[in-house]
């Protein structure tokens, strides 16, 4: 007996609403978006399906740095779609080495392990770190350790989860992969005390974008660096959502000058337009890695390739360096001016900002909720605190708007 030939429904359009609910009953409730369900965008703009406008003040947690759709990157997708989308890593690809290349220049580290997903890259690095600290390092097998900071968010997979201590994170997806010590962020004593023979790396973000947005003291990151090296083990700075220009510099960890063993990067590499992530580190661990070792179908694509070197010739300029730092001091400038008036505190680098909102104005969810309603779309965190990370194209005059509605949602 044939089975009976299954076509696809043709929809109609549907309103925002009718969207928002047709999602219901077929996509797991993962997230609690914002009820605004965007179909075009351009720069730091969106739009609705009913045409409403929103300033994207989020930038999809830094993915869209250089903005929605910009123009050269847009151009390289469509140039790399017209010649090759994939070969997997079975073989070599004209567009692989060039990014490499680039990545590595753009850096000032060695050899690049391309991934898709930032979990993928953390994933990718802890792998890389222990397989050093038996190789090189000589820690006994499955005796390795890596020391991470209280409050971090380097991904959703089970062992990352599994050294976090956000409850709502881990609570129903153990048991967890041992071999992490948790210590205070931005508390050198007890990174320190917690590194012995064992430590294959110290794991951290230059600053912690999820906890909201907490920069860490002068001279921490330099703290991190000696420690390490007085202690044989590896430096990992997670730049995954910090760094490309978000804070003003290429890589966060730029302000104290340091340069960590092992960078990881994504979202903003692949311009938010494909997902690409990257491990990039010295010659010397990430050569550890021997074939059969490691691997992605998808990591190294040839369109993700393309892409991202068309990020990295962006950056490259310094122009979105330049505009996040310049654009930072008006941001801060704004944000003070509100602090007694709604807001309690904030933290900020360059176009980079965690704002604490009274909670008698109400939760962070409900602050976003007002903003929206005012045309501008932002991202709340634990309690009261709003995050802010426009995309580095941001006018000054869009930046002020924005500051504009806060103060009217405030009040």
């Amino acid at each position: 007996m044939t089975a009976p030939t299954r076509t696809a429904p043709v929809l109609a359009p549907r309103s925002s609403a009718e969207l928002i609910q047709a999602e219901g009953p077929v996509l797991a409730h993962n997230y609690h978006p914002l009820p605004v369900v965007v179909a075009r965008a351009e720069g730091v703009w969106v739009e609705d399906v009913e045409g409403r406008r929103y300033l994207d003040m989020l930038a999809g947690y830094s993915a869209l740095n250089f903005g929605h759709r910009h123009p050269a990157l847009i151009d390289a997708a469509h140039r790399q779609l017209d010649q090759l989308t994939l070969t997997s890593r079975a073989f070599h690809n004209d567009r692989l080495a060039g990014f490499a290349e680039a990545l590595a220049g753009l850096t000032g580290l060695d050899m690049v392990l391309p991934m898709n997903t930032g979990a993928e890259a953390v994933e990718s690095g802890i792998k890389v770190a222990r397989k050093w600290a038996y190789d090189v390092k000589g820690v006994p097998a499955d005796r390795a350790t890596i020391v991470v900071a209280g409050g971090n968010f380097h991904g959703r997979t089970t062992t990352i989860v599994g050294f976090s201590d956000d409850e709502e994170a881990r609570a129903g997806f153990g048991p967890f992969a041992p071999g992490f010590r948790t210590v205070p962020y931005n508390d050198l004593a007890a990174l320190e005390a917690a590194v012995d023979e064992t430590t294959a790396a110290v794991l951290i973000e230059p600053i912690q974008g999820e906890a909201g947005v907490l920069i860490p003291d002068d001279g921490y990151l330099t703290g991190v660096r000696e420690l390490t090296r007085r202690a044989g083990c590896l430096f990992i700075a997670d730049e995954i959502q910090s760094g490309l220009g978000r804070t003003g510099t290429t890589l966060a960890v730029e302000h104290e000058s340091v340069v960590p063993d092992v960078l990881l990067l994504g979202k903003a590499l692949g311009g938010g337009i494909v997902p690409v992530s990257a491990v990039v580190a010295r010659r010397e661990v990430l050569g550890v890695l021997g074939p059969g070792q490691h691997g992605s179908t998808f990591g190294g694509n040839p369109l993700a390739a393309a892409v991202g070197s068309a990020v990295i010739e962006l950056l490259a300029t310094g122009e979105f360096q330049r505009r996040a730092a310049e654009l930072g001091e008006r941001l801060r400038t704004g944000l003070a001016a509100l602090t007694g008036k709604g807001v309690t505190g904030f933290r900020s680098r360059g176009l980079w900002a965690g704002v604490d909102v009274d909670p008698a104005l109400g939760t962070g969810r409900e602050i976003s909720e007002r903003l929206m309603k005012e045309g501008v779309l932002v991202k709340d965190t634990h309690g009261s605190t709003i995050r802010l990370a426009p995309p580095l194209t941001i006018t000054a005059d869009e930046l002020d708007a924005a500051l504009g509605s806060l103060a009217r949602v405030l009040i």
